[in-house]
């Protein structure tokens, strides 16, 4: 049988890969899209050549609609097909408020949620010809609830979890579930650009319920819950892997 084809943007490190590397582990060929560190992702790629699948590896900006229809052309004449697409890619400009310009609200706007506006709909096309398929995002606590220096980064995942319940809706006739992720303070490379990092580690270690923070790999399994036939049932919605963190007041 031919291997089924997934997507993961922004998925040369971090919780990108860390689900990249789990759909390989089922037998996905896997795509994998990077903005900068061409080293990085071939690294990242040759781990999971590793495991027994096919990689293609493309950079680009997926705030940038041409550059999202040039990535999936190169995905049509790798693969022919795309089964899964996991929309995690993310930036943002983290800073107060009364500080944001015109240009970081666009940014961030661009990358965090119009990238998957247009990558479900390049994403939808391929999978109808199929029967369906699977399509994930990535958002985070600030989408819901108030976090320093987050407005831009807040605001455009709450546009990705309301886009979540549009897509699952539109997208249902031709059999494709859509839904997403959202977690809590994780440790990896993207938090080392807060200006307040520390402390939010701080907070999370000692104030989720659970009694640890979250990891990458929590959110990994959450991904890879809602990408299983299990779940195709479960539509439009957001799931919180958070340890607990978002019940205190």
């Amino acid at each position: 049988m031919e291997r089924k084809t997934a997507l993961v943007t922004g998925s040369s490190r971090g919780i990108g890969k860390e689900i990249a590397v789990r759909l390989a582990q089922q037998g996905f060929n896997i795509v994998i899209n990077f903005a900068r560190s061409r080293s990085q992702a071939e690294a990242t790629a040759e781990e999971i050549r590793a495991l027994g699948v096919e990689v293609l590896t493309v950079k680009a900006n997926v705030g940038k609609p041409e550059k999202i229809k040039e990535m999936f052309t190169q995905i049509d004449e790798t693969f022919g097909r795309l089964d899964v697409f996991v929309n995690n890619a993310a930036s943002g400009v983290l800073r107060p408020l009364m500080e944001l310009e015109e240009s970081h609200w666009n940014w961030t706007m661009d990358i965090n949620a119009k990238a998957l506006l247009f990558c479900a709909q390049e994403a939808a096309k391929r999978m109808e010809k199929n029967g369906g398929g699977k399509i994930v995002s990535l958002s985070s606590l600030g989408s819901i609830r108030y976090l320093d220096n987050y407005t831009t980064v807040g605001v455009s995942k709450a546009a990705v979890e309301s886009l979540t319940r549009y897509l699952a809706v539109e997208l249902a006739p031709k059999g494709i579930v859509v839904n997403a992720v959202s977690g809590g303070a994780v440790d990896t490379d993207a938090l080392t650009h807060f200006p307040n990092r520390d402390e939010l580690l701080r907070d999370a270690a000692n104030r989720t319920p659970a009694g640890r923070m979250v990891e990458a790999a929590d959110l990994a399994k959450a991904a890879m819950f809602l990408l299983s036939d299990e779940a195709s049932m479960i539509r439009g919605q957001t799931l919180i892997v958070d340890g607990g963190i978002s019940l205190l007041a």
